[in-house]
């Protein structure tokens, strides 16, 4: 039976420039990106290497949007197309990250991270990208699980340093509105984050703007706890234990 997904159906038949993906990301890709399809985003790869991927992310999001891919290889260069754009340089260099965004030159809305998969290029990407994306942009970075490989890629279970520890640090971050911590306190990415999605070998961010979230309640109380102060009454007291 023929794939409901189209980036699936694209790759399947794919009989273009080479792509190389694993099979269970497609439904990862169209969980988060089939919302900006026809409506013209600004793309960000990272990893161009035979430039394939890029001609899928064009069919993808259709005339209009914008890609642009980064590579270290500078042969990659000789891939771009009209309305592709190609970066040479290295992810783990913060200024040449930064001249990305400035040359850009509007908020990006997609960034599929698929680079040089080293810790260090992986951190300083997110760090230098993720505060210029759109309010409502994806970042996805994928292949993480060269970061519990120790040899090539300087991994491993919970090793310090890698890009999945440093995500692990931001799930926190994402909830830093209920901590009781003094020290640990709301920053830029707890205001304009609305959730994490870990996968196998993927970690989505999804952006938008919040606020110090609220609760309600509705109904009257049936059920007594035994905690509740006779004086106070019950709901006051049930608001009182979520404070």
């Amino acid at each position: 039976m023929a794939s409901r997904n189209q980036l699936e159906t694209y790759f399947r038949n794919n009989d273009g420039r080479l792509i190389h993906k694993w099979l269970h990301y497609f439904e990862i890709y169209e969980r988060h990106f089939e919302r900006f399809r026809g409506k013209k985003p600004v793309v960000l790869e990272f990893g161009v290497s035979q430039g394939g991927s890029l001609q899928m992310w064009r069919d993808y999001f259709g005339r209009g949007a914008r890609i642009h891919g980064v590579d270290i290889n500078p042969r990659c260069k000789s891939l771009e197309q009209r309305r592709t754009k190609i970066f040479i340089g290295d992810q783990a260099d913060r200024t040449f990250l930064r001249s990305i965004v400035e040359e850009i030159g509007r908020p990006i809305d997609v960034v599929i991270e698929d680079g040089g998969h080293y810790p260090v290029q992986q951190i300083n990407t997110f760090e230098e990208i993720y505060p210029h994306m759109s309010q409502e942009g994806v970042f996805l970075i994928e292949d993480l699980h060269t970061n519990y490989w120790p040899k090539k890629y300087a991994g491993g279970l919970r090793k310090s340093g890698t890009f999945i520890e440093y995500a692990k640090d931001l799930s926190d971050q994402l909830n830093a509105w209920h901590s009781r911590e003094e020290s640990f306190k709301v920053d830029d990415f707890t205001r304009t984050t609305t959730s994490m999605h870990f996968y196998d070998s993927i970690i989505v961010f999804e952006r938008g703007q919040r606020v110090r979230p609220t609760h309600q309640m509705t109904g009257t109380p049936t059920v007594r706890d035994k905690d509740w102060a006779e004086k106070r009454g019950p709901v006051s007291r049930l608001v009182e234990r979520f404070r």
